[in-house]
């Protein structure tokens, strides 16, 4: 009876207890570390995130990177990363360091300089992606590389106008990155002219092997219209060394075909284990 008595003063005081006052202290859940990168040709310090493979740092191991456009905290990072993260608890990819490098004003630094009057006027800051591309290569892979224990080869990725930057990347400096993932790039913009342009690039390309990945969703006429004149000069002029896939996705949109094709990216990038 004293038992029974004591364990309903107990109820009796808890319930006389706040919830609020009964539930435990949250913490932090971390899944990588962000840097604001000082940089002198964007201005301003500029937001990386950045997924580190468990154990970096302690076995002298060394790791691909990835690198992701559009990679802010509020953009694509989490969702990416959380397929390295993924690959790393079921071992069906290669670990692999995640870098996020976000972007402010997309259209400033994603897309190339239009011609086209009613994107001047609709977005005066357009087209200023070799600024952009600049930063990439001379401040932000320089720090992972000298930060992190990263090996030979580094994949630049992005979706829509940081699919176009892939792109443009790919065809303009190639040697910049091992391999480009560009998925619905927005090769619309500037009436195509980028896509135009690939057959004379392709040609001008140094040799050396390197990837170039590309998919598009059911985007619409005009963005496949493009897309169609970039394959078509991939087919009559990738350079030896190039290999390059065209995955086309008619049953997405642009709004879901990221986290899929960025899956098959890694799978495809990233074996495990490794290919000799």
């Amino acid at each position: 009876m004293r038992f029974t008595a004591l364990v309903s003063a107990v109820a009796v005081l808890l319930a006389a207890v706040p919830v609020s006052a009964q539930t435990p202290e949250p913490t932090p859940i971390v899944i990588g570390q962000s840097y604001a990168l000082p940089s002198m040709i964007m201005g301003r310090p500029r937001e990386i995130n950045v997924w580190l493979p468990p154990g970096h740092g302690e076995d002298g191991r060394r790791y691909p990177v990835l690198y992701v456009l559009d990679g802010g905290q509020a953009q694509d990072f989490h969702h990416i990363s959380g397929l390295a993260q993924l690959g790393t608890v079921n071992g069906s990819t290669r670990d692999v360091i995640v870098v996020g490098v976000a972007s402010m004003d997309r259209r400033n630094e994603l897309a190339l300089r239009s011609s086209n009057p009613d994107l001047i006027a609709q977005y005066p800051t357009q087209g200023d992606s070799a600024r952009f591309r600049r930063f990439l290569a001379e401040e932000v892979v320089p720090f992972v590389e000298t930060t992190f224990a990263t090996d030979d080869t580094s994949v630049l990725m992005g979706e829509s106008l940081a699919g176009l930057f892939v792109v443009e990347t790919a065809l303009k400096t190639p040697a910049l990155f091992d391999a480009y993932v560009a998925i619905s790039p927005s090769l619309w913009w500037d009436d195509g002219d980028l896509a135009d342009q690939a057959e004379s690039l392709l040609a001008a390309h140094p040799p050396g092997p390197r990837a170039l990945m590309l998919s598009i969703a059911d985007e619409g006429a005009e963005m496949q219209a493009a897309m169609d004149v970039l394959v078509a000069a991939l087919r009559s002029s990738a350079p030896a060394g190039l290999t390059w896939t065209y995955d086309p996705r008619p049953d997405e949109s642009h709004a879901t075909i990221y986290h899929g094709a960025a899956l098959d990216a890694f799978r495809a990038l990233f074996p495990y284990p490794p290919e000799p």
